[in-house]
């Protein structure tokens, strides 16, 4: 999702987010189940696959993701997917892009992208607070899901706050550290398949798993340069919540942040709420 997002890698989740160009803003891409939830590909790993055929399509080193939203329309299958690239509007500051992911004539996801300069001038403030987490190095390995998720093979984590299902909370609210198990240099791909990385923050309030597959998942990138500083081996802090789940529906809204305290990201996603 990133104009500086080329580099090379042979980790696990370079090779099972690759595309293939195969055209004027077409690319071949393969669906891995190494990324599967419940009853498909986790929605962050879709969206990674988005960006990264999104930021193929911005010839500007100078311009950096900010901005994706994806919406998705069907879950996808294991095996060939293809992506087509357009570009909507391409401005001396802002490029805007949007894109369709298929697999043959099954669309399974939509987006939409804005990548833009660094104005290192402008105003800055920051009123959110970085998580009072203790280390990760101090904190144990969670214990296994009573769900057997493929995903959660691919990435380390270290539980601070809001167990799920332990016992219904007051509030859904849940973080701690978070990295992929096998380390690569942090870019804003790997930023948006860890902003649904984690579990629903939905799971703390309830008493039995239940599903909650994304609608829709917006990440915005809020740091460009503490997300260059970041070294491959960095753990990011995140705290994800839930204020209202209202007609089988839920908002969460996520925070991702650097170690240095730097906030890198903000996401939103609808969620759908599903019986076991």
């Amino acid at each position: 999702m990133g104009s500086d997002d080329g580099s090379e890698s042979s980790s696990r989740f370079d090779t099972d987010t690759t595309i293939e160009a195969t055209g004027e803003g077409t690319f071949d891409a393969h669906i891995d189940r190494g990324w599967w939830i419940q009853r498909g590909p986790n929605g962050g790993y879709i969206a990674a696959l988005l960006a990264r055929a999104m930021g193929a399509g911005v010839d500007d080193p100078a311009k950096h993701a900010r901005s994706l939203t994806v919406h998705y329309q069907a879950p996808a299958d294991e095996g060939p997917a293809q992506i087509e690239v357009h570009t909507e509007r391409s401005g001396r500051t802002v490029h805007y892009l949007s894109a369709r992911l298929l697999q043959g004539s099954r669309l399974i996801a939509t987006a939409s992208g804005a990548f833009a300069t660094v104005n290192a001038d402008s105003p800055a403030f920051a009123d959110p607070s970085f998580p009072d987490y203790p280390a990760p190095d101090t904190i144990s390995s969670p214990p296994p899901a009573p769900v057997s998720v493929p995903m959660r093979e691919r990435y380390d984590m270290r539980h601070v706050l809001g167990a799920p299902w332990e016992r219904p909370q007051r509030s859904a609210e849940t973080g701690g550290w978070i990295r992929l198990r096998e380390t690569r240099p942090y870019d804003s791909i790997l930023v948006a398949a860890l902003s649904d990385a984690w579990y629903p923050a939905v799971f703390t309030r309830l008493a039995t798993p239940m599903g909650v597959p994304t609608i829709d998942l917006t990440v915005h990138i809020r740091s460009v340069e503490a997300l260059q500083r970041m070294k491959p081996d960095d753990w990011l802090a995140v705290r994800f919540r839930t204020t209202v789940a209202v007609e089988g529906f839920l908002e969460e809204d996520g925070e991702l942040w650097a170690p240095d305290g730097t906030l890198i990201a903000h996401s939103r996603q609808l969620g759908l709420l599903l019986a076991p």
